[in-house]
């Protein structure tokens, strides 16, 4: 992959990333039909986020490829939550610890991956995949099935600062890789 189809696939990360976010507070200001559409919204920027792990390893920006498994099974989970609960399979609490969790695996990839970045780019994408790794503490919650919010254990919350990293600083990230990939400083 050259510079420049990587600098497309960011931008397409980041733009898909900040509208998901959008779609959810628009959401939460009581226009119902962004629910679903910020959950194929966060689909997407899973699998976006996969491509996006595989597509650095062809530009040379070296990790384990091990941890860039790690980042595409987590790219699965993510789909995996959104499909839960457009399926209505589950409701959106326990979706979202399931979506939490494959963003979590995929920052696990890009605390890694921050180390073979350039100055400018190693502490954003550190700060995003830091952020993004809080999702870790989901998983007990996926294994207990909770599934409403209301009756939830305080730590499940602490989870859901991880969204913080997904749709902000992951994207942010990005927006800034291609940045970088035009005036070819990524490394």
């Amino acid at each position: 992959m050259e510079n420049r189809s990587l600098r497309s696939l960011a931008m397409t990360h980041s733009l898909v990333g900040f509208a998901t976010c959008l779609c959810l507070i628009v959401f939460y200001l009581g226009a119902d039909v962004f629910g679903s559409i910020n959950d194929v919204g966060n689909a997407v920027l899973g699998v976006l986020s996969g491509v996006l792990a595989w597509s650095c390893q062809q530009v040379g920006l070296r990790v384990r490829r091990l941890l860039v498994g790690v980042a595409v099974l987590g790219a699965a989970i993510t789909v995996v939550g959104s499909v839960l609960v457009l399926t209505e399979a589950t409701g959106f609490f326990l979706a979202g610890l399931v979506s939490s969790l494959g963003f979590a695996l995929i920052g696990v990839w890009l605390v890694a991956l921050s180390r073979s970045l350039s100055l400018r780019l190693r502490r954003s994408a550190l700060i995003a995949g830091a952020v993004m790794l809080l999702g870790l503490v989901t998983a007990p919650g996926i294994a207990m099935g909770l599934d409403d919010m209301d009756t939830a254990p305080a730590w499940t919350f602490l989870g859901g600062l991880s969204w913080a990293g997904t749709y902000l600083l992951f994207p942010a990230w990005s927006f800034r890789l291609s940045q970088a990939a035009q005036s070819r400083t990524l490394l």
